[in-house]
């Protein structure tokens, strides 16, 4: 017995309703992995895209001590905050690049379908894979115009609540997922975050940045974070994906 220890776990009720459908989502994420670099042979960006919420610009009100002989580098309790900023992050699987990112106060749906249009922006006549989660700002209404615009000017999305298209999110996520689109969005199940490649580039935004950073404003936070992002994609190659849809073991 090990009072002090404690994990974060899943209970039955998280297991996929329908294993099945799990399964062959998961499969479709790691095969679009797989084959990354051969549809960007062919014009097709295949992108990892979330966003990092909250990012704390924190000033120390004392510098850090650095590492010496029998002490360890030595960071200053007290801090100043200077507010949040919400970075959305494209990882290409292909390159191992991190392209277009969006730094601001909010991710709202606003937010993430201005990304995406800015994304677009940056090589209009490819063809765009997205691999995301089902947030609802990812099915969103402003998303869906975005892609007709894009890829269906023609179609009838009807009313948000009402009908069509855009009648519920479902039915704005089958039409953000179809293979018909130039823009494509593919969903990763719930509780895969793990599955979507960017969250892997996320930590390591946390700990050589934002973990030990002293951020003397919120410019000072979008500039460091952007810096990192120019000196990560020098030398970027990418990830290692060896997961090829089979279940964990336990």
């Amino acid at each position: 017995m090990r009072p002090h220890l404690s994990r974060y776990w899943l209970n039955a009720k998280s297991k996929p309703a329908d294993p099945q459908a799990f399964a062959a989502q998961v499969s479709t994420i790691c095969t679009l992995y797989a084959y990354a670099i051969l549809l960007a042979s062919l014009g097709v960006h295949v992108i990892s895209c979330d966003e990092m919420t909250g990012i704390q610009a924190l000033e120390r009100v004392a510098a850090t001590e650095p590492m010496q002989p029998g002490q360890v580098e030595r960071v200053e309790f007290e801090y100043v905050r200077h507010g949040t900023l919400s970075l959305i992050a494209n990882f290409e699987v292909a390159s191992g690049q991190v392209v277009a990112p969006s730094i601001g106060p909010s991710r709202t749906e606003a937010d993430f379908a201005a990304h995406i249009a800015q994304t677009v922006a940056s090589d209009p006549d490819a063809g765009w894979l997205f691999i995301t989660d089902q947030l609802n700002t990812h099915q969103s209404e402003a998303l869906v115009r975005l892609v007709a615009r894009h890829c269906d000017p023609t179609v009838d999305l009807g009313v948000k609540g009402k009908s069509g298209v855009l009648k519920t999110m479902t039915s704005r996520a089958a039409f953000l997922s179809d293979p018909a689109h130039r823009i494509q969005f593919e969903y990763v199940p719930k509780h895969t975050s793990w599955l979507n490649q960017v969250e892997i580039w996320f930590s390591i935004l946390v700990r050589r940045v934002i973990k030990r950073g002293n951020f003397t404003s919120l410019d000072d936070l979008r500039a460091k974070i952007l810096a990192f992002v120019e000196y990560f994609n020098r030398t970027a190659k990418p990830f290692r994906w060896t997961y090829a849809g089979r279940p964990l073991q336990a």
